[in-house]
């Protein structure tokens, strides 16, 4: 794609690891601009995928997605995760469109999405929203897949089990018995005031913060 003198400015402007309010303040001059975004998005920097992510439309289709979740193989896993999880607080659950879709990510041959479909079951628990009344049958999923799963997906399945010890006490005590028969994390070392990975001990944590 041949990339406009506008887009030459942006990507010359940032850097690297631009501050995310520096890309924030960006986007919010240039509202929404998809041939920019595109233009942005093929730079393979990620700083500028970060803005074009912010400026691109609001509905996404399966093609994009797709095409997001190959395209972003070229970078390291905490810069992969880093463009997965702004595109989901940013975009994928901004609009109706755009949560049916990810719903059809639970056994999609991109681990990519299956990440993003995890993580989007626990942020409707964790940012208070109404969560579909599904716990039971996505706490089987993950006992039953979380052992085979790539890295970036144990994390987040792990972390689906998390929220959902966390805000629905009926499934706590089976979170917290699958967490320490898994043993996930259970040898992390963790900087100071962060929570752990290690199920029990995150549910246990947060639950502590929300009774004091």
């Amino acid at each position: 794609m041949a990339r406009g003198t506008k887009a030459e400015e942006i990507i010359g402007k940032l850097k690297e690891n631009s501050p995310l309010g520096e890309i924030r303040k960006i986007a919010k001059e240039i509202k929404t601009d998809q041939s920019l975004a595109m233009e942005l998005w093929e730079s393979e920097q990620v700083s500028p995928r970060l803005l074009a992510i912010l400026i691109m439309e609001k509905n996404l289709s399966q093609e994009f997605v797709d095409k997001f979740a190959k395209d972003i193989q070229i970078h390291d896993i905490d810069d992969r995760n880093k463009l997965t999880d702004w595109l989901l607080a940013n975009k994928l659950m901004k609009t109706k469109k755009n949560t049916s879709m990810m719903l059809t990510w639970q056994d999609d041959p991109s681990p990519v999405l299956r990440r993003l479909f995890w993580y989007y079951q626990a942020r409707l628990r964790w940012t208070g929203k109404n969560p579909l009344k599904n716990e039971d049958e996505l706490l089987s999923e993950i006992e039953e897949k979380i052992a085979d799963e790539s890295p970036e997906v144990q994390w987040a399945m792990n972390f689906t089990a998390a929220q959902i010890g966390i805000f629905e006490e009926d499934y706590r005590d089976r979170c917290i018995d699958f967490g320490k028969q898994l043993g996930l994390y259970v040898d992390e070392v963790v900087p100071r005031n962060c929570t752990p990975n290690y199920l029990p001990e995150f549910i246990r944590i947060e639950v502590g913060k929300r009774h004091k």
